[in-house]
């Protein structure tokens, strides 16, 4: 499995902006669907975006749909997160995941990711 380490997160006010990083190790990170979920506290984990091993195929969850982006690097092991126009609902903790899975169906369920990052907290204030 892969070993992700997520960094970027903060305390930000609506509206505003922040980049959220994601570092892979290990030499096969072009092999992985990465995806980026959040919780929110008191509630369940949602899936926000996820992107093919290329970077060709993204998608993302209704209500970041336009505001968030997803990108990756594959030559750094890395994928990003640019959330701009940020609501106070976006708060709660970011996770980055890795899954093989090929099925793009799949890739908003969370079960469907064996590789989770340790989280970065996201914080905005109204």
């Amino acid at each position: 499995q892969v070993q992700l380490v997520e960094s970027g997160g903060g305390l930000v006010q609506a509206g505003g902006s922040l980049r959220l990083s994601c570092t892979a190790s290990g030499s096969t990170f072009g092999s992985y669907v990465m995806g980026w979920f959040r919780q929110a506290h008191g509630k369940q984990r949602e899936f926000v975006a996820a992107i093919s091993w290329s970077g060709a195929t993204t998608t993302y969850e209704d209500s970041v749909n336009g505001r968030f982006t997803i990108s990756r690097d594959n030559a750094k092991n890395l994928v990003s997160l640019q959330m701009d126009n940020l609501k106070p609902e976006d708060t709660g903790v970011y996770y980055c995941a890795a899954t093989q899975s090929g099925a793009r169906t799949a890739w908003s369920r969370d079960e469907m990711y064996p590789s989770w990052g340790q989280g970065t907290q996201v914080t905005v204030s109204s």
